[in-house]
């Protein structure tokens, strides 16, 4: 069985893109509705924050040390050795979404260092949302269309499978992903999740090529094979877990952050949203995360 914690007490209100940054040995999340970064280093217990002006999609590791932000509509790098109180923001790219009350969603970098993105609409949710691929020249391609809520970004271990989900439609896709060109080809679905109770929110591959999936309306995290199959489910202390990700100096904890106030579907009182936890004893390890090429 596998022992979960609480690390701390704050209760984040849209808990998102748990990151494990392996040079410093720190966990990066953000809470999307209160627009902030957020870095916690386990070892020290140490807690950093960095407040954006608009609400945050996601986040990935850079090649330099920064972090790359996916805002409302605007890409860019965080620098995080800016003093304490100081945010440091540097514009990439801007998508230029086709109607109001959207912004980016889940994003995640592939093996090459290319960021992936997609959007989403805020309800009424209409497949209105793109998956983008964000270059380090700040060029933007267009991958996929017709999405409503973006989610369960993840890549196989070689880069050669691309998962992808509309966590509004249950189904997992997965895509024939070519590291070199950056091509996705042969959409297919991977699973659905219809009959585990909830759509598919945040996901993570582990070193084995099992996608890990926060079930968001289960309080479940469930795990699937590279055939698609439903390996393993894990109950979670938590109502609304979002996303995922591998970290701890072995990389074999499972970090997880969770929701509690949407601000449109989602919103609870209890204690336990929210918050951010630690899955141990799994006895399975994860991958280092891949980094944005913002040096080339």
């Amino acid at each position: 069985m596998p022992h979960i914690d609480f690390l701390g007490e704050q209760r984040d209100r849209l808990g998102e893109c748990p990151l494990w940054d392996e040079r410093s040995q720190s966990l990066y999340w953000i809470d999307s509705k209160r627009c902030l970064v957020h870095r916690l280093t386990p070892t020290s217990g140490d807690r950093r924050n960095w407040l954006l002006p608009s609400e945050i999609g996601s986040i990935a590791l850079c090649e330099s040390g920064r972090l790359l932000v996916a805002m409302e509509s605007d890409i860019g790098f965080l620098d995080v050795e800016q003093a304490a109180g100081e945010v440091a923001f540097k514009h990439l790219a801007s998508v230029v979404h086709p109607e109001t009350r959207m912004r980016l969603n889940d994003g995640r970098v592939d093996r090459a260092g290319r960021f992936l993105v997609g959007s989403l609409k805020l309800a009424p949710a209409t497949p209105v949302g793109a998956l983008y691929q964000v270059m380090h020249s700040g060029e933007i391609n267009t991958l996929d269309r017709g999405i409503r809520v973006s989610n369960t970004l993840g890549l196989s271990p070689d880069g050669r499978k691309l998962y992808y989900a509309d966590s509004l439609s249950h189904q997992i896709m997965v895509y024939e992903y070519n590291p070199v060109t950056g091509q996705a080809t042969n959409k297919q679905v991977f699973a659905d999740t219809s009959d585990l109770g909830s759509g598919p929110d945040g996901a993570a591959v582990d070193a084995e090529g099992c996608l890990w999936v926060a079930l968001v309306m289960k309080a479940q995290l469930a795990r699937f094979t590279p055939d698609g199959k439903l390996d393993r489910l894990v109950d979670l202390p938590t109502p609304y877990p979002s996303c995922v990700c591998f970290g701890g100096e072995a990389l074999d904890t499972l970090y997880v952050t969770s929701l509690s106030d949407t601000g449109n579907t989602i919103k609870t009182d209890d204690p336990r949203a929210g918050r951010l936890l630690a899955v141990r004893g799994l006895g399975i390890k994860g991958l280092p995360e891949a980094r944005f090429a913002d040096q080339h």
